[in-house]
């Protein structure tokens, strides 16, 4: 009898297990995304914080799981970012200059080559950000299209671009280390 009780608590947990979705400071964090015809999974999720305050969500989804960032940077495999915006505090100016200080970063400070494109990209967050916002930011082997809260904002090719965006999160000086650690699984 023992036994027969320990085996339906193992299956009940199991299951409950297997059906638990990832939640990260209030966001539902989905284990797949579709989109532009590509179905992706989720690598990790994690928190953008800046002095105890929650930001962010930010989720990595790939075609195949990976624990290093560097392979996801340079792959040219399908990879999207997706931004659940947590705070009221991110404003349109405050992600430009996060996003000019990740390039900064990313890059090594060598952004004139991208220049053009890096601007055409800060032109996709110059509308109002709100808490609830989301951005995903989606490579599919080609381009880096960016959508806003599901309305598609615009589309930038090139490889070496998207290396240099994704090095943003997941590069040698990312963003947050905790949030690089959430994305990449760790």
């Amino acid at each position: 009898m023992k036994s027969k009780i320990v085996a339906l608590l193992l299956v009940a947990f199991t299951t409950l297990s297997m059906n638990a979705q990832k939640t990260v400071s209030g966001v539902k964090v989905d284990d797949k995304l579709s989109i532009e015809g590509k179905s992706l999974m989720l690598n990790g999720a994690g928190l953008r914080e800046k002095m105890w305050i929650d930001l962010y969500v930010g989720s990595l989804y790939v075609t195949k799981k990976t624990t290093n960032g560097q392979d996801v940077i340079d792959s040219k495999d399908a990879a999207a970012i997706k931004l659940n915006i947590v705070s009221g505090m991110i404003t349109s100016e405050k992600m430009i200059s996060a996003i000019n200080e990740g390039f900064d970063n990313s890059t090594g400070k060598n952004t004139a080559v991208l220049k053009s494109k890096i601007d055409k990209f800060k032109g996709f967050f110059k509308e109002k950000i709100v808490k609830g916002d989301v951005f995903i930011i989606m490579y599919d082997g080609d381009d880096v299209t960016v959508y806003k809260n599901g309305a598609k904002k615009g589309s930038i090719d090139g490889h070496d671009f998207k290396k240099a965006l994704f090095g943003i999160w997941l590069g040698k000086k990312p963003a947050d280390d905790d949030l690089k650690d959430g994305m990449l699984g760790k």
